[in-house]
């Protein structure tokens, strides 16, 4: 007798993404300098520790509302406002945990088995990931790139023609990881309208929209979108504030979504942890100085980079709009993963390599991407080994 495998095929296809092939070769070594992650090398700010453990010393160990503390989408509305002008009703914001799993809700909402996702690429592996997770499949229109202007450009005659029977949303990072693209207000505009036309939902990943080097903050879908447009916007504590380990991240829904966004809540996680979630609340009552410093540390960063790639005959790349990353092109190189595999073995220098954002083909694997929000000195001797080994 045959048995059964109640075991979902994909599932037993998944593997590690490619950074974490070439990171797990290095994770805990103090000697390595690793660009690979998308983080700072900064501490989480004291003021927003402190807040946690006078949250845990108060006695904030009990459970609460799973879609996130009333006082933490108090304050998320009152950021909102503060940044892009508009105040999402509470029952519109949620906080059912890292911004990971606010992307996986989204999906949740929309996607059935055998359905598909539009991914506007390069893209963090991971999302390809969590679509399958949900049980659909991943559809890549890739970014444009005119090595000429030094640009990567967005097709919106692309988008369209990929949208099919199936499909179901668009997944947007914008400023993007890993190559610093910004949308524009127009495109948002268009994408909106095409989304609308076609009975399509946007999931915009905009965690990076205040590391934006151009002006307060990026174009967002906050300024184009209605409350009952089939819109999600995702942001993170993560990035902005220093907060990686925190795994805090919300998620602004479709108004008429509220009933179901609360269930899911409760069906994945139920809720954040309880004291971690006042630390969020003293990063956006209190944390606008820390994010116009990390934007400055950045851009110190970004040109350090741009200066080095600049230095070399095999570089170039496009410089980023926003976000924290170099996407790097290597002349040459046809090999990302092994690329980096050698160079944190020569070098002891942790980079990302191109093959983990491929969008379905190998044009990828001609990219490193470089995390340069860190301390300018330890960026400086990553990148004078890098040169060393790319001089060899």
């Amino acid at each position: 007798m045959t048995v059964r495998d109640p075991i979902r095929a994909e599932m037993l296809r998944f593997r590690p993404n490619a950074i974490a092939e070439v990171s797990r070769l290095g994770l805990g070594d103090p000697g390595i300098i690793p660009l690979w992650f998308g983080e700072t090398d900064l501490v989480t700010p004291a003021f927003i520790r402190d807040a946690a453990k006078q949250a845990l010393d108060e006695g904030y160990t009990f459970y609460t509302s799973a879609g996130g503390h009333p006082r933490l989408r108090a304050a998320l509305q009152d950021w909102t406002e503060r940044w892009y002008g508009v105040r999402p009703e509470l029952e519109r914001v949620w906080v059912p945990g890292a911004a990971m799993l606010c992307v996986l809700t989204a999906l949740q909402t929309c996607v059935r088995t055998g359905d598909e996702v539009i991914v506007l690429g390069p893209m963090w592996p991971n999302i390809s990931q969590a679509i399958e997770a949900a049980g659909g499949t991943p559809r890549y229109v890739r970014l444009d790139h005119d090595g000429a202007k030094g640009a990567w450009s967005l097709d919106l005659n692309k988008i369209e023609a990929a949208i099919g029977p199936q499909t179901k949303a668009l997944f947007i990072g914008t400023p993007g990881n890993p190559t610093g693209w910004v949308i524009s207000d127009a495109e948002i505009a268009a994408l909106l309208e095409i989304a609308r036309r076609r009975g399509v939902a946007i999931i915009a990943d905009e965690v990076y929209s205040v590391l934006f080097y151009e002006a307060k903050r990026a174009p967002s879908f906050f300024d184009h979108a209605d409350p009952d447009d089939n819109v999600f916007v995702v942001n993170s504590f993560s990035k902005s504030w220093a907060m990686t380990g925190w795994r805090i991240g919300w998620l602004i829904a479709p108004r008429r979504l509220a009933p179901a966004m609360a269930q899911l809540s409760v069906s994945n996680n139920t809720g954040v942890t309880v004291f971690a979630q006042f630390g969020a609340v003293a990063a956006l009552e209190k944390g606008d100085q820390f994010i116009a410093e990390m934007v400055e540390r950045c851009r110190t960063g970004r040109r350090l980079l741009g200066e080095f790639i600049a230095s070399q005959n095999r570089l170039s790349w496009v410089e980023p709009r926003g976000a924290f990353y170099g996407y790097i092109h290597v002349d040459g190189l046809t090999d990302s993963i092994g690329f980096a595999k050698n160079l944190l073995a020569t070098t002891k220098v942790g980079v990302a390599p191109g093959a983990a954002f491929a969008c379905g083909d190998d044009r990828d694997e001609s990219y490193l991407r470089l995390c340069f929000a860190q301390d300018p000195a330890r960026l400086a001797t990553a990148l004078e080994r890098m040169g060393a080994a790319l001089r060899d």
